[in-house]
């Protein structure tokens, strides 16, 4: 045996493993009696090995669930019928202080000394529960402005865009034309947000949509003010869904205008290694604290803000398969970048 497989093969390497696994690993024999637990379990449960070995299973499950492990467990041993799956069944645990942790747990059956003992790999989902619980909470908030959008916002639109055609027909202007398209895109873009709620639809068809062209376009439909836009020159085209990309742009400019001051510059270019594109402006930035949470539903810094501008940035980016990350730019405000991009 060579001296690889002789250290592999041996105990010592193996409790080694265990014992400074990050995983939780819990051994009980078939009478629900803890025999073994390893030092991660106290991260997960407050439980030092020393307290949970020669105690009964019981002391780490919620009283309530008490009758149905024992009954569980009674039945396997009895049948050989698993009645969950011992790959990964998430199940509550019972932490020393009294609160309950979410774990997922995967079970394994094996035999020492003719006796017959279970072991479970626990793994604390504490982190991943939250994030699903607040996914729910942003979905359902995001289906109360949908409503808002369609009931309060979308009936006195088309009652103005009525108005609108009918001023179109008796005074012939570009005035009145430019409010025409106006009312026009605000109704798409409730219509997109609308189906974002409801469906989860990002994009639609995709097509060569030029730079320069897209970003010009949806600047005219941001309240600008004094502000700036420069488009980097030779910024090109990218294989997009052209209506999401006015919507990610004008959500981006917004962002700009809204935080950074009606006086903000704006400059949209391509990324030194044309993986994609930026957008970035000349305001007081984005703590590094928060970069993480800008994008989620609801979220905003500002009393005005609805706190949904970028997260229709990111479902649209997500939508094209595309990644997007904010940092700083180099006059310290500022600056998205949006990765993965197919240029022509």
């Amino acid at each position: 045996m060579s001296e690889q497989a002789a250290v592999v093969g041996s105990e010592e390497f193996f409790r080694t493993l265990v014992e400074n696994a990050a995983e939780g690993m819990l051994t009980i024999d078939e009478n629900s009696d803890i025999v073994y637990a390893n030092p991660a379990v106290e991260t997960i449960l407050g439980y030092s090995p020393d307290e949970l070995v020669g105690s009964s299973k019981m002391k780490i499950i919620p009283e309530r669930l008490e009758p149905v492990h024992a009954a569980a467990l009674e039945s396997y041993v009895e049948s050989g019928d698993r009645n969950i799956d011992w790959d990964g069944v998430e199940l509550p645990a019972l932490h020393k202080d009294g609160h309950e942790v979410p774990t997922l747990i995967s079970l394994r059956e094996h035999e020492h000394d003719g006796g017959r003992y279970f072991t479970g790999i626990i793994r604390d989902i504490s982190e991943r529960k939250h994030r699903e619980e607040r996914l729910r909470d942003q979905k359902e908030r995001l289906d109360e402005f949908s409503d808002v959008l369609t009931h309060d916002i979308r009936n006195p639109l088309s009652v103005a865009r009525g108005y609108a055609e009918t001023a179109q027909d008796e005074h012939d202007s570009p005035e009145v034309e430019q409010i025409n398209e106006s009312l026009e895109r605000i109704d798409a873009l409730v219509e997109d947000v609308t189906a974002l709620a409801r469906d989860g639809r990002t994009i639609g068809g995709t097509e060569r949509v030029a730079v320069e062209v897209c970003a010009t376009e949806a600047w005219q439909n941001v309240v600008t003010d004094d502000a700036l836009l420069e488009i980097e020159a030779d910024v090109g085209a990218i294989e997009a869904d052209e209506s999401r990309m006015h919507g990610l742009f004008e959500n981006l400019f917004t962002n700009s205008v809204d935080h950074a001051g009606d006086d903000v510059s704006i400059r949209v270019g391509r990324l030194s290694d044309d993986s994609g594109l930026y957008v970035e402006d000349t305001g007081s930035g984005i703590p590094e604290s928060i970069r993480d949470d800008v994008f989620e539903y609801g979220y905003t810094t500002s009393d005005d803000g609805t706190g949904y501008g970028l997260s229709i940035v990111k479902q649209i980016a997500d939508g094209h398969g595309w990644d997007i990350t904010v940092t700083e730019s180099e006059a310290g405000g500022a600056r998205f970048e949006i990765t993965g991009m197919e240029f022509y």
